[in-house]
């Protein structure tokens, strides 16, 4: 799922050599160095002042720019922040506390303008990060980690999709999540990954998978725990970790492997998540 904005905007972006429409899409990234990759267009290509159409304009989100939101560090067009009709891939640095990237599609005001299909995974997940010592005291290396895809559903936010690792959702902004899904980007499928929630009075969702929405979308009703674990085929293989941030209980977890993750303060709003799938045991960072 995507957060969009667009379809056939209210007024045509206007040159002396025609108009153009445009189409956006958010895209959320946990911290660290990210491979964003986005397929070419099918429609046919068309010429507007040297630009060819459709293009692909990648920033960070409005607010996140002045050195505290995600960068394009590289560009497999060679062209700042555009990508032509036949698409490419960027390498984006995301901060810390992750960051956002708006990703516009200009084309011809008389055609239709579509999103792209959009995939991201982080750079550095498959490298070996020196980490306990073993019993003859060489480093060894941490487990190797899985991205994942996560959407949630936050109140008066909407859908929002979120890409890599970390924490998930508007931790401190005390906008509870109403409904989340996860899914993992490569190694498992999304019928692998199962998940759960808690809601006002302990209510409890069933357990889903594939990537389907858990909770509700639009009434209001925050989670108010979680949980998450493998399918039975795949248990054994890797370890499901995560946290919960919750309005007046703060950081709750680490849980794992389809433990409940619940707040202390009975009824307490969930505001973040962080996951991490991990090759063998693993804690959150």
């Amino acid at each position: 799922m995507k957060s969009e904005h667009g379809g056939q905007p209210p007024d045509a972006l206007q040159d002396e050599g025609g108009a153009l429409s445009a189409r956006a899409t958010t895209l959320h990234l946990g911290p660290g160095l990210h491979v964003v990759e986005i397929a070419a267009f099918s429609e046919p290509v068309d010429m507007l002042q040297g630009l060819e159409l459709p293009a692909v304009h990648v920033t960070a989100l409005p607010g996140e720019i002045d050195n505290r939101g995600a960068v394009v560090v590289a560009n497999s067009a060679g062209t700042g922040p555009w990508l032509p009709p036949d698409g490419g891939t960027i390498v984006v640095q995301s901060p810390l506390q992750g960051g956002g990237l708006l990703v516009t599609v200009y084309a011809p005001y008389d055609r239709p303008c579509s999103i792209p299909r959009i995939t991201a995974r982080r750079l550095d997940s498959d490298r070996p990060i020196l980490g306990s010592r073993g019993a003859a005291g060489v480093d060894q290396p941490e487990p190797r980690t899985i991205d994942t895809e996560v959407v949630l559903h936050i109140h008066r936010v909407g859908d929002r999709r979120f890409v890599g690792q970390g924490w998930f959702g508007m931790r401190g902004r005390r906008l509870h999540i109403e409904a989340f899904s996860i899914r993992p980007l490569d190694t498992l499928a999304a019928t692998d990954i199962e998940f759960m929630g808690f809601g006002p009075g302990n209510r409890q969702t069933p357990w889903v998978s594939d990537g389907r929405l858990c909770g509700t979308r639009g009434r209001g009703l925050p989670l108010t725990g979680f949980a998450v674990r493998l399918a039975p085929h795949v248990q054994g293989r890797f370890d499901i970790i995560y946290e919960g941030a919750f309005f007046a209980s703060g950081g709750v977890g680490p849980r794992r492997n389809g433990e409940p993750c619940l707040p202390p303060v009975g009824d307490d709003p969930l505001e973040a998540i962080n996951l991490r799938i991990a090759e063998g045991a693993a804690g959150c960072d």
